[in-house]
C-alpha cells in the first residue's frame, strides 16, 4: 500500500516502514528474538528459550520473557551441530526436563539461532495414558457405554 498526498504527491514515510520487520542472523540480539520467543510461548503455552548464534538470547514462561541474557548446553549444542536436538539436559535451568531444541538457519543451511521448548510429550508416561487405550477401543467399536471406574 502506498499513501500519496492527493493521490500525486511524494510516497509518505509509512510504505518504508512498511517493510520493516523481523530478521534473524547470527548477531541478533535478545531484544530482536523476544517476539517471537513470546508468540511461541503463547500458542504453547509452555517455557520457550531462544538465542542467536554470536549473542545470549531469551527465556520466556507464562507469557514474560524471564531473562535477556539467556543460554543452555542444548541450545549451543544445537548450534553447533544444526540439528533438532530432543534431550533431557543434565544441567542448566532445565536440568533433568526433557527439551526439543531446533536451529534456524540461513539461506545456505548454517544454524544462525536456535529455538527451544519443554518437550511435553518427553513428559508424559505414554504407558500410563495408554494403558486402556484397547478397552477403549473395544468400547467404541461396540458401541458400549464407557464403565466408570
Amino acid at each position: 500500500m502506498v499513501f500519496r498526498k492527493g493521490g500525486r504527491g511524494k510516497v509518505k514515510r509509512k510504505e518504508r516502514e512498511m517493510k520493516e520487520g523481523i530478521v534473524i542472523n547470527e548477531d541478533s540480539p535478545a531484544e530482536e528474538l523476544a517476539p517471537i520467543a513470546k508468540a511461541v510461548n503463547d500458542l504453547l503455552v509452555i517455557p520457550v528459550t531462544m538465542r542467536s548464534k554470536n549473542k545470549k538470547g531469551v527465556r520466556v514462561e507464562k507469557g514474560d520473557v524471564i531473562d535477556f541474557e539467556y543460554t543452555g548446553p542444548v541450545l549451543e549444542r544445537a548450534l553447533k551441530e544444526n540439528r533438532v536436538i530432543r534431550t533431557t539436559p543434565l544441567t542448566g535451568r532445565y536440568a533433568r526436563i526433557p527439551v526439543v531444541v531446533a536451529p534456524i538457519r540461513n539461506k545456505k543451511g548454517e544454524a544462525v539461532a536456535a529455538l527451544g521448548i519443554v518437550d511435553v510429550v518427553g513428559t508424559v508416561d505414554l504407558g500410563a495414558v495408554f494403558a486402556d487405550f484397547p478397552r477403549v477401543l473395544e468400547q467404541i467399536k461396540t458401541g458400549e457405554k464407557p464403565k466408570i471406574l
